[in-house]
């Protein structure tokens, strides 16, 4: 029977009706407290999350993981794209030429990366064709000069379907006149919109187009893989150069969009520590509770020690006590916290359309609605940091119960 009594007299404090109501209000406080912390802190992580796959979905879907290039140009590339297929992590292989430049039209300028492209090979490592608003890959016929701009690029020039856009390069052209800058004009075919930066500085030609604009001949600018595992990508760069052999360089992801999500992973960190602060503070008002409780219940105490309670016994009875109330805050917390991260992004979007307010703007931010990823993963390490803050918030308040001395309280009574 005495193994059981801190168990027995523990929860038997929790529900038991107070005549001190303002233990009862802090002990509440307590619980709402975690509560609160603990779904704030899910809820905000998932946001994170989201907003790092759809980052990294967006804009690597877009981005080579990687880029093998030779110093004079790929000219039998599709001999060396079979090859790197074959390779245990490469998925995915496609000709590119990239050609920074100026696109005007109707009076208007905007600088842009015009990437050529084949469209039967682009599939394989990248999301364009997924994303496509207006028109379509296969509308880049060699010889047509065809282009596909982003939404923000062709809404910063003007410009639609059927329009004409002049890309200016910067390269000289010597003829007898003078020298003068290289133009190209070229027929904007579609339009394509990923919901990232990347909208308003691409855009996409024809390969054949574009060696020919670049004065390449028949080699092309290099190779962009896929990987089956974005994060390896800085390893297996070097890996394939280094068998390549001379000649060859490599670049991947990290060296262009690298920081951006180095930068996320840090803010996520951060809210968490600072988040962590919260259920801390949550879990150690139980201590001020726990010590009320203690004080109002010395002689109950001092009863339960002169008919054999060990001190071990007294401890295990505020300690259950006190995991109990967080018990109770943190499952509460947890479920709110789930529902939340899993409707905050149809919570979002009902509100601002019952209420006309938009929180994410397109035209200022990457992405224009809240994304929310649910990792259990996180779930596990908050409550486990929860509860090992709760268990810490009932040892002292227990430690001073085992402490009363019963000749000392039952003199008195």
């Amino acid at each position: 029977m005495l193994d059981r009594l801190p168990f027995l007299v523990g929860l038997r404090y929790v529900r038991a009706k107070r005549r001190n109501h303002f233990i009862s209000f802090i002990s509440l406080t307590s619980m709402l407290g975690l509560m609160l912390g603990v779904a704030v802190l899910i809820l905000v992580l998932s946001v994170m999350n989201g907003f790092d796959h759809e980052l990294r979905t967006r804009i690597l879907g877009m981005v080579p993981h990687t880029k093998i290039e030779l110093s004079e140009g790929l000219v039998e590339w599709e001999a060396l794209a079979e090859r790197l297929i074959q390779r245990e992590r490469v998925i995915g292989a496609a000709p590119y030429v990239e050609q920074q430049g100026m696109f005007s039209a109707a009076g208007r300028n905007q600088g842009a990366m015009v990437n050529g492209i084949n469209p039967d090979w682009e599939d394989q490592v990248s999301i364009i064709g997924k994303h496509m608003r207006q028109g379509s890959l296969d509308d880049l016929v060699p010889g047509e000069w065809n282009v596909v701009l982003g939404s923000m690029l062709a809404r910063q020039l003007g410009v639609g379907v059927g329009d004409y856009v002049t890309l200016l390069v910067p390269e000289a052209s010597i003829t007898p006149a003078g020298v003068f800058p290289r133009l190209k004009r070229f027929t904007v075919s579609g339009i394509f919109s990923v919901g990232a930066d990347l909208d308003a500085n691409l855009a996409y030609a024809n390969i054949e187009d574009m060696q020919t604009l670049a004065r390449l001949g028949n080699a092309v600018g290099g190779l962009r893989l896929e990987l089956d595992d974005l994060f390896i990508a800085g390893s297996e760069t070097q890996d394939i150069v280094n068998e390549l052999g001379p000649g060859y360089r490599g670049t991947d992801w990290t060296a262009s969009h690298g920081n951006l999500f180095q930068a996320i992973q840090m803010e996520k960190r951060m809210i968490a520590l600072l988040l962590t602060v919260i259920i801390a503070v949550a879990a150690f008002n139980i201590v001020s509770t726990l010590v009320m409780v203690v004080t109002d219940k010395r002689a109950d105490i001092a009863i339960l020690r002169t008919i054999g309670a060990t001190p071990r016994s007294i401890m295990g009875i505020f300690i259950v006590q006190g995991l109990a109330i967080g018990l109770i805050g943190i499952a509460v917390g947890v479920a709110v916290g789930i529902l939340l991260a899993l409707t905050v992004s149809d919570l979002i979007s009902w509100f601002e359309a019952t209420f006309g307010i938009q929180f994410l703007d397109a035209g200022v931010y990457f992405i224009s609605d809240l994304p929310s990823q649910l990792q259990w993963d996180d779930v596990r390490d908050i409550v486990l940091a929860a509860f090992g803050l709760t268990f810490l918030s009932t040892l002292y308040p227990a430690w001073r119960a085992a402490r009363v001395q019963p000749a000392d309280v039952l003199r008195y009574e």
